[in-house]
């Protein structure tokens, strides 16, 4: 899989671009994350990429393929795209919740091959024992795991996880990353995802893009990143880099 994003550039208005020109690419087996201050641009890459939103100019490249031009199932297949979670219409018993999931591989009917999977991601995420809860009935951090059980069973090569980690507890948080870095590894998956943690983007990234007001202002490898100048220079925060950390790699405290 090879994803590449060519000077895009993308306004809710015409006279405003939020994002400004963002060109960088990602392939299998690789786990890049999206970081800046909120309003930099990062959800609406997310959703320029997944064809939510389609861009003022520039393009996204699949495969060599235009995004914008891919037929519904096509993207289905190739790309799944877990939101920010928000107070949803969704409703029905987890297993149809995550089912929803394998639409683009249902022909006529679920399989067993399909529930088997289906069982199988919820079990992976510690989820099984809420297999016949009600969705709507969840708690946030339970419905943000099931969102991203439903993207784990569509298989497909890029998956776009826009802060997969916010509504979650420290121990969830790492499960999910653990899961997602598990995905680049062991499955050669493409990961793409949206985190305001610079600790678990330090950790679990190998590639990591901090944005500013709609720009790219560094990119590569987290620790050439995540440096004090480019942080203070974002965030307007001094940090200081603990390199034996195992839980907080990068501290922050207010610049006086």
């Amino acid at each position: 899989m090879e994803l590449h994003v060519n000077d895009l550039k993308f306004g809710y208005t015409k006279k405003a671009l939020v994002v400004k020109g963002i060109s960088f690419s990602a392939r299998s087996g690789q786990l890049i994350s999206l970081i800046g201050p909120n309003g930099s641009g990062k959800t609406t890459i997310v959703k320029c990429i997944n064809k939510i939103l389609t861009p003022q100019s520039g393009s996204v490249m699949l495969n060599g393929k235009n995004v914008q031009k891919m037929p519904p199932i096509e993207m289905a297949k190739s790309i799944a795209y877990v939101p920010q979670f928000t107070n949803s219409y969704i409703s029905g018993s987890v297993m149809d919740v995550v089912m929803m999931g394998r639409r683009p591989y249902i022909k006529w009917r679920v399989t067993n091959e399909d529930v088997e999977i289906v069982l199988k991601v919820l079990q992976e995420l510690d989820l099984e024992p809420l297999v016949h809860e009600q969705f709507e009935e969840l708690s946030g951090g339970q419905k943000q795991k099931i969102l991203i059980a439903r993207a784990l069973v569509q298989n497909p090569d890029l998956y776009l996880f826009d802060e997969p980690i916010s509504f979650l507890d420290i121990k969830n948080q790492m499960d999910i990353m653990e899961l997602a870095r598990n995905m680049v590894v062991k499955q050669n998956k493409a990961v793409i995802m949206v985190v305001h943690d610079l600790n678990m983007a330090m950790r679990y990234s190998d590639q990591v893009i901090l944005l500013s007001s709609g720009a790219v202002e560094a990119a590569g490898l987290p620790k050439t990143v995540l440096n004090h100048e480019h942080i203070r220079t974002v965030y307007g925060v001094d940090i200081r880099i603990l390199e034996e950390s195992f839980i907080a790699p990068i501290y922050a405290s207010a610049v006086v």
